[in-house]
């Protein structure tokens, strides 16, 4: 699932008052408890927390580690509280959120599958800060996917950006999953009506899923 935009630390900022988003922080809650046990593995794919550091976002961390299973988040455009591997790792630990883990240049084995992915970026042609940024991220998902590979693992791609949006492509992010031959992408940031203009289903031989938390209705997607 994507898109939790949890805000049990900032209460003002909760996504209630949009449509589709009623009760949404006890749903994903109710659900969750419902449909995943301890053994599994949750990827939450960004704008986890509204928390605009580690300690405003503490609150839904906790609720999030409470909840069962293991749980791997990556970034996306709302997470303000995003730090260092390290500051987050070690926030983490001190917390005692032992179920919580980053993907960021890394991956996750699950079974003989590899959890890769990282936040992407939007497709600006022409921006020369833009392009910088997208350089970046295109390198983190090479290198996630490389980790997955070395280890003989079937890469799974995690993103927060949609690579392929309606008519819009974004082609140095396809071309890394091209690359590595991935099948199947998993992307969130959509929401409301622009639902419909999101690419589901089969194109170009990879399977795109879109997982934001309201297209999902708050309920978890089973991958495997």
């Amino acid at each position: 699932m994507g898109d939790t935009h949890l805000s049990l630390g900032v209460p003002e900022k909760s996504m209630e008052i949009f449509s589709g988003w009623e009760n949404y922080q006890s749903r994903i809650e109710q659900n969750w408890k419902q449909l995943v046990k301890p053994e599994d593995t949750v990827i939450l794919a960004g704008d986890i927390s509204w928390g605009m550091n580690l300690e405003q976002a503490k609150p839904d961390f906790a609720m999030l580690d409470s909840l069962p299973g293991r749980k791997i988040i990556l970034k996306g455009n709302h997470d303000y509280w995003w730090n260092s591997m390290k500051k987050m790792t070690d926030f983490f630990s001190a917390s005692g959120f032992a179920t919580l883990h980053i993907l960021h240049n890394n991956c996750y084995a699950y079974e003989n599958i590899g959890i890769c992915g990282t936040r992407g970026w939007v497709n600006m042609p022409g921006e020369s800060e833009d392009a910088r940024v997208l350089a970046r991220e295109q390198q983190r998902l090479r290198v996630s996917l490389q980790a997955a590979v070395s280890q003989n693992l079937t890469p799974v791609a995690f993103l927060h950006y949609p690579p392929i949006f309606a008519s819009s492509r974004n082609e140095l992010m396809l071309e890394v999953l091209q690359e590595f031959h991935v099948k199947d992408c998993y992307y969130g940031h959509l929401h409301g009506k622009i639902h419909d203009k999101a690419v589901k289903g089969f194109r170009d031989g990879i399977c795109y899923h879109l997982i934001s938390g309201d297209y999902l209705q708050f309920v978890p997607e089973k991958i495997l």
